[in-house]
């Protein structure tokens, strides 16, 4: 999908959503508008001594909340039009999960692969230096995080540009999903995934929609296919099969692979890892190549989890899918017509500025910790193991039962920053759910239009609350 047709297919949603919401059409429209958007083009010195020039973007959707937050991806496909998309969706989403950032997304338009370590270093150093000159990071203004085709070490080279150009106390909170050893937090690596497993499960939780799709509820015994096996659709499928799901298929760029029996997630993953490809995978029942991998999207299977790129079912594809649920892990994977295919099918779509939030919830806690320079449990932590082991002190005497040292460290342990982020994320994802499909019921929308309908209501409170027009 192109960056056009990506942000024409936000824009569709959002106005199905903005013609239930009964809000002023002027109201609507500064919700929906970019504010403000950065095209760079820098050069780089390449490490065979030739110069090239880099393209790239940072969009900031809205200023009605700050700072404002998204990812930094770097692919061939981003362009101006994408990066609006996908900053537009951030917006939605940090609403939607109540997380006071604006949205914002930038991009550089590069492939990975076609670099050296020290060239990509170069690269984003240099596109950090172009945002702080255009004022387009800041601790308060503009934090970037981790997308496709970035990481921590991504972050960390951001965070050491920012601290050498601007430094200052809160220097460390310009950017979340940095190292631990550098500021970071625990948790956020697999916070994306973690939170498409909590949002499954929470729907999953829905009797009546269960009985509707013919499934039990729960995620115990269901099979799921996903697509892209990145940080998000690793981690996703990591806590699906820890919850009892069997993973039956992987979609990969190089192909795809199938075994209605199950597949060994780390077995498979340790075999990419070694050779480069999920292909020639030895528990493998099905391959299929590069030219033909799109089509284990339509294999037999309760939940679908496309957790890459955005378009990649469309109404070309659409009817011949089979899932019971769509769980868009990934940023805009199904256009419109394919929505409305699926939606009149009876798959449950859980749509991606909800299911995909847990990063930048994550990456909230990450801001807070930097900004208060304390770790979640440093304070608290060893006052609730002695309260706790007091407790167990009192149940053994009442109940004539003797624990161990092990059970009593094991049962009395205060919660870290680890169990704290995971808590705080699975609750946020609970919540979101709830609301959201209170508003699908109420009005008998889908769950994307009641997305937006919430990410609407709450952006337009905020705006004509706080007197924000002139």
């Amino acid at each position: 999908m192109s960056g056009s047709n990506f942000l024409d297919t936000v824009n569709v949603f959002f106005n199905r959503a903005a013609e239930v919401s009964k809000l002023p059409a002027g109201l609507l429209e500064q919700i929906r508008v970019t504010n403000r958007v950065l095209s760079l083009k820098f050069p780089i010195r390449k490490d065979d001594g030739t110069i090239e020039v880099i393209e790239g973007y940072r969009a900031q959707h809205s200023h009605h909340k700050l700072p404002t937050k998204g990812g930094i991806r770097y692919s061939k496909l981003v362009d101006e039009q994408e990066v609006r998309a996908l900053s537009a969706l951030m917006t939605y989403k940090c609403a939607i999960v109540d997380v006071p950032f604006g949205g914002a997304k930038g991009g550089v338009k590069i492939s990975t692969t076609k670099y050296s370590v020290s060239e990509l270093e170069r690269i984003t150093r240099r596109y950090t230096f172009e945002l702080i000159q255009n004022n387009f990071i800041g601790p308060g203004i503009d934090v970037p995080a981790p997308d496709y085709g970035t990481g921590e070490r991504e972050m960390g080279w951001m965070q050491d540009t920012y601290h050498s150009m601007v430094g200052g106390i809160d220097a460390d909170a310009c950017v979340t999903g940095k190292p631990v050893v550098l500021s970071g937090i625990r948790g956020r690596k697999e916070a994306t995934g973690r939170g498409v497993y909590f949002g499954i499960e929470e729907a999953m939780s829905n009797q009546e929609d269960m009985d509707k799709l013919g499934l039990k509820t729960g995620v115990d015994g269901k099979t799921f296919i996903v697509q892209g096996l990145g940080n998000v659709g690793y981690h996703a499928a990591l806590f699906m099969i820890e919850a009892g799901a069997t993973m039956v298929g992987i979609a990969e760029r190089e192909g795809s692979i199938y075994c209605k029996d199950g597949i060994d997630l780390k077995a498979v993953y340790e075999h990419r890892v070694s050779s480069g490809s999920i292909l020639g995978f030895s528990d493998a029942c099905e391959e299929m190549p590069k030219k033909e991998g799109a089509k284990l999207l339509e294999y037999p299977c309760d939940i679908l989890i496309p957790a890459a790129l955005e378009g990649v079912i469309t109404e070309k594809n659409a009817d011949r899918i089979q899932c019971k649920i769509l769980a868009e892990a990934a940023n805009g994977p199904t256009n419109v017509a394919a929505h409305d295919i699926l939606t009149n099918k009876g798959v449950l779509i859980i749509p991606d500025l909800y299911l995909n939030a847990g990063g930048v919830v994550v990456s909230y806690f990450e801001w807070l910790k930097n900004i208060s320079h304390v770790r979640y449990g440093r304070i608290g932590r060893r006052s609730e193991q002695k309260a706790y082991t007091k407790i167990l002190k009192e149940i053994e005497k009442l109940s004539g039962r003797s624990y161990s040292d092990t059970e009593l460290e094991d049962l009395s342990r205060g919660a870290d920053e680890a169990a704290l982020v995971d808590s705080g994320l699975n609750d946020t994802m609970i919540t979101a759910y709830n609301e959201i499909n209170a508003i699908r019921k109420e009005l008998n929308v889908d769950l994307r239009v009641a997305s937006f309908l919430s990410a609407i209501r709450k952006v337009s409170r905020i705006y004509e609350i706080g007197g924000i027009f002139p």
